[in-house]
């Protein structure tokens, strides 16, 4: 669909949708621009142009801003790089592969300029720091807002009863997950909320009784019903109301799940998105189209969340790649290989051209037949540690040495 670039006038609800501005109006024009469209899917001749000036206005910035990516830009102009021309040309950027930020603490910014500082879930031990300022953290929030409001998920004046399929907060707590989740709450007004993962002294314990007893509360309620976070930890309660034989239930058909997050330490028993979305109409009432998966990353804070045919679409802010995993060239649509997620919003954090563990293949979006134009992605699995390590550190041991 091709749009014009002019940012939607209509009156916001949320201060999601208030004006946000670019840390440098001078230096980042194009970027206030890009982050002001409304409309997320918008494709069209325009809108590749306003994405290639901004992602070279954020280049410029961390270039100017980060020792670490000085470096790294200087070498790949010295290369022969240069600005990028088109939106396409963004497959050319230096990749630095997520990671790297799991044992280096990089930012363009003064630390006075540090607004937020979220963690990765960090399954394997380590976890990537990220640090936001003002215009980061918010475009994080905004963006996830822009993209559930065009699937009509952004309901301000509807109250709902939520049951988060993430971590209970505390004091402590810096996990990105659960800020997203706690956020997404803003998104329509909080009758009541209960957690899955309860905070229990210094960790966090799946209530799977909780949550069961918590449904069948909600149930009785003439409320819509939000699920957000985790899959693993709905289906693990999907399972104990079936041990426990309790019956189907009716959640209010305006009711919404939003999952996210994958299923972390639990992938030995994971399951296909289709059965979980079959048991959740079986059992809570919920139809497919009011479940959505979505794919996002502390490093890549962009939303990635399905259309009504369960595709994950690339929005406006990014464009996605697939790299070889041993060569890390860009490979073609249906082709296996590394995600890269190109997007400029981030100020803060040089992570605008960053290299994923997943193993995805890229889809020209008319294959999808949602009537997006944006191309999307499926994910395959995380990589391996033997025979793919050549793809998976490489880029992370190059910009090691830099770092030293």
């Amino acid at each position: 669909m091709t749009m014009s670039l002019a940012p939607d006038a209509r009156p916001a609800h949320l201060k999601y949708f208030d004006p946000l501005p670019v840390p440098d109006a001078t230096a980042l024009g194009h970027l206030q621009r890009l982050g002001d469209l409304r409309d997320p899917y918008a494709t069209g001749p325009a809108v590749d142009e306003l994405f290639a000036a901004a992602v070279n206005e954020v280049t410029a910035w961390h270039a100017e801003g980060s020792p670490l990516y000085r470096r790294v830009w200087q070498e790949h102009v010295r290369r022969g790089a240069t600005a990028l021309r088109t939106a396409d040309d963004a497959a050319t950027l230096p990749l630095i592969h997520a990671n790297f930020f799991k044992s280096h603490e990089v930012t363009s910014i003064p630390p006075e300029h540090v607004v937020a500082h979220l963690t990765s879930s960090g399954t394997s031990g380590q976890k990537s720091q990220m640090f936001f300022d003002s215009w980061s953290i918010g475009s994080v929030m905004r963006m996830a807002a822009f993209v559930l409001d065009h699937y009509g998920f952004v309901t301000p004046d509807q109250p709902n009863n939520y049951l988060l399929y993430s971590y209970e907060p505390t004091d402590r707590l810096q996990l990105g997950t659960a800020f997203t989740d706690n956020f997404l709450c803003d998104l329509a007004p909080v009758n009541r909320r209960a957690f899955a993962l309860r905070a229990v002294g210094d960790e966090h314990v799946f209530d799977a009784f909780g949550c069961v007893d918590t449904l069948l509360r909600y149930a009785e309620e003439d409320v819509p019903v939000r699920l957000l976070g985790f899959p693993s930890f709905l289906w693990f309660t999907l399972e104990r109301m079936r041990a426990m034989g309790v019956p189907p239930l009716n959640l209010r058909a305006d009711s919404f799940i939003y999952l996210g997050g994958g299923w972390k330490g639990h992938s030995g028993r994971q399951i296909g998105k289709h059965e979980l979305y079959d048991r959740v109409e079986e059992q809570l009432g919920i139809p497919h189209h009011r479940v959505r998966d979505s794919y996002g990353a502390v490093e890549h804070g962009v939303t990635y969340a399905e259309c009504a045919r369960h595709h994950l679409h690339a929005p406006v802010w990014s464009r996605i790649f697939a790299r070889d995993v041993t060569t890390l060239r860009p490979l073609p649509y249906g082709e296996k290989g590394y995600l890269h997620c190109v997007a400029p919003f981030m100020t803060s954090v040089p992570v605008h051209s960053v290299v994923m563990g997943d193993l995805v293949s890229i889809h020209p979006g008319e294959e999808c037949g949602c009537g997006l134009d944006t191309p999307w992605f499926e994910i395959h699995g995380r990589a391996g540690t033997s025979t793919n390590r050549s793809c998976a550190v490489a880029a992370a041991e190059l910009l090691n040495k830099e770092a030293s």
